[in-house]
């Protein structure tokens, strides 16, 4: 009986997921592939030059990197404490013996056990506590760079120098803000999930219509494009 009433879970919320999941395989393979056609390739490419621009003019541009990288730090940690507290407010929904863990009404369709109902919260949970800990790991990894990127570049140590430099100090960073968007994008995930309290047609909806809004926001439309070709062809030795 209970199956009868949670086949609409068993289906929908698994090909949500995997429409979701498969938009981002197909989107890092195109970060992969043409990284200039994508907002996340352009914007990694940008903080390259960032870095090296920086370190380069380290004396002048000091407060500004630090100011920069404040910044980012601080949106890492709002977005830290968001899932910290969200993962507190549904632990405290989990343990309780409130009617909320109850079907809201008849009307909504999918499962209504104890098991299903736990699963959701405990889905929603998983979530955000990953969340956390991607942002958290973010936080760590940009206040490294925030002390590197003041390091001359002219130092006594030939040793340090070789190791400490411009493509390493990018690295950090660039690690930083992968996760940092990992972070966001399993924030984003949640956004269906909170809907499965509500029944399982709501979670595929959801899916199915954040698709073409992620798609808007992660790619670069017009000269992206021409420019993710223009350096393909000069990897492969057409344009000199």
């Amino acid at each position: 009986m209970e199956w009868r009433k949670g086949y609409l879970d068993a289906i929908l919320v698994p090909l949500g997921f995997l429409i979701s999941l498969g938009y981002h395989v197909w989107l890092w393979h195109k970060v992969r592939t043409e990284p200039l056609s994508t907002i996340i390739g352009t914007n990694a490419r940008g903080r390259r030059f960032w870095v090296a621009a920086m370190m380069k003019d380290n004396d002048k541009k000091n407060i500004l990197a630090v100011q920069t990288l404040r910044n980012t730090i601080m949106g890492s940690t709002l977005m830290a404490t968001t899932s910290i507290l969200l993962c507190s407010g549904l632990a405290a929904v989990i343990s309780s013996s409130y009617s909320v863990k109850k079907p809201l009404n008849d009307s909504v369709y999918g499962g209504h056990g104890e098991f299903m109902v736990a699963m959701k919260y405990v889905t929603l949970l998983t979530i955000f506590l990953f969340s956390f800990l991607c942002h958290s790991l973010s936080i760590r990894f940009i206040n490294q760079v925030n002390f590197l990127i003041n390091t001359p570049l002219q130092q006594a140590d030939p040793e340090t120098a070789s190791i400490v430099n411009p493509e390493y100090i990018s690295e950090l960073l660039e690690r930083g803000f992968l996760l940092n968007t990992v972070g966001n994008r399993l924030f984003y995930a949640a956004i269906p999930l909170l809907l499965w309290i509500f029944g399982p047609v709501p979670v595929f909806l959801c899916s199915v219509t954040l698709v073409p809004v992620l798609y808007n926001l992660d790619f670069v439309f017009g000269s992206g494009q021409k420019c993710s070709k223009l350096e393909v062809g000069k990897r492969n030795g057409d344009l000199v």
